[in-house]
């Protein structure tokens, strides 16, 4: 019998972190050292006041059963964090539970979206801000992120016949891949815009407690008349490290929070009550490790974005997110998927090529900070030793295979 795919299934190729991870695997088989800053997982310890609650819960035979529902408490909860660390209030209809952000980005296109509206995504961006909307049939359409705008979106090059069908806006600060923050006044911007144009914002909030230099995190459903247009996505992922629990939250504008709840009440019948317990203690708990996580993140940044540019490398500073962005060495050109595989050869140190992050990410490279800063120093001692940020002119190799030759050893 031959299986004919869905067509949709077409774009669906090999990705990037699977190409890497087989070439990791290629040098850690041949003994050499690797240094993984590729994917942004995590690598702080869960809580473990977050730990014992889930292992309570899970003695429990009760709590076994579908959850069907959001624990009251685990509302309680959200609206507890979200008033004392941005300041905003929630009513019970402005909150639900997601199974992780990625998911709830996948599909939160559903409920708001017919086939052909327009969702406008970022570019560079997160692949998936424009995979959920392509799958339930609607269109992308790009905005541009670039430096001389400070990655921020120019709102009125945008034309007015694209406006006129597009359903919502996926926005996100501090941006993954480029490690941006948004300042007051772009947020005040744009949720006068939105209105303007009748156009739903949605924001993906994942990163707001890693962020760097004494930034303030910033919610955007903390800026007035944002609730009249906007949800946000704030996942537990990497503030808690609670990554494999899979817990976020869609908050917001009660209307679609409402029927995006009900969407979902089709696909799953709740979250693991024991996961749900976890996610209370992470939300109602101290705050300390949080910060002190922040810290260390921003002493592994020091470490990569400082050390690279003390060796000639400029990788400017990361603002926010657990990662850094910077372009890659100028002889290089634009090929930064060649120059990604020709650093993690010479020096074993990966990282991931901008170009997977939209044509805008071409000739750059993003760093995830996922190493303590030990490793960190040493990857950064690796690079410089390995001669790769140095080019090479046609003079210096003509005279190297001159002398070869005459010594015979070519």
């Amino acid at each position: 019998m031959e299986i004919k795919l869905a067509k949709r299934m077409d774009s669906f190729a090999e990705g990037i972190f699977q190409v890497l991870n087989e070439k990791r695997f290629e040098l850690e088989k041949a003994g050499r050292k690797v240094y993984n800053l590729s994917v942004g997982t995590p690598d702080f310890p869960v809580p473990q006041h977050i730990m014992d609650a889930v292992v309570t819960a899970a003695k429990k035979p009760e709590n076994y059963k579908y959850a069907l529902r959001d624990l009251p408490e685990l509302i309680e909860a959200v609206k507890t964090r979200f008033r004392n660390r941005y300041g905003v209030m929630l009513s019970d209809d402005e909150i639900t539970s997601v199974y992780g952000s990625q998911e709830g980005i996948t599909h939160i296109a559903l409920p708001l979206c017919d086939p052909g509206d327009i969702v406008l995504v970022p570019n560079p961006g997160y692949q998936i801000f424009s995979i959920g909307p392509e799958l339930c049939g609607a269109k992308t359409v790009t905005y541009d992120l670039i430096e001389e705008n400070g990655y921020l979106p120019d709102l009125a090059t945008i034309p007015e016949e694209v406006l006129e069908r597009t359903k919502f806006m996926m926005i996100s600060y501090p941006l993954n891949p480029v490690c941006k923050c948004a300042p007051e006044s772009f947020y005040e911007e744009v949720i006068a815009w939105a209105k303007k144009h009748n156009i739903i914002l949605v924001h993906d909030n994942a990163y707001s407690d890693i962020i760097y230099d004494g930034r303030p995190g910033r919610s955007i459903l903390s800026y007035e008349g944002a609730k009249e247009v906007a949800v946000e996505f704030y996942s537990l992922s990497k503030s808690f490290n609670y990554t494999g629990a899979r817990v976020s939250f869609l908050t917001g504008n009660a209307e679609i929070v409402q029927s995006f709840k009900r969407l979902r009440s089709q696909i799953d019948y709740g979250t693991f009550l024991p996961v749900q317990y976890g996610a209370i203690a992470a939300l109602t708990g101290p705050d300390g490790m949080v910060k002190e996580q922040c810290m260390e993140y921003q002493k592994r940044r020091d470490a990569l974005c400082g050390g690279l540019r003390g060796i000639g490398w400029d990788i400017p500073d990361s603002e926010g997110t657990m990662f850094a962005w910077g372009k890659i060495p100028a002889h290089f050109g634009d090929d930064d998927t060649a120059f990604v595989m020709k650093l993690m050869e010479k020096t074993g140190v990966l990282c991931t090529p901008g170009s997977s992050f939209g044509p805008l990410g071409k000739g750059h490279v993003r760093f995830a900070l996922v190493l303590p800063v030990e490793q960190i120093n040493e990857a950064v001692k690796a690079i410089d030793g390995s001669g790769i940020l140095k080019k090479v002119s046609v003079d210096t190799v003509e005279e190297v295979v001159y002398t070869c030759c005459c010594d015979n050893k070519i």
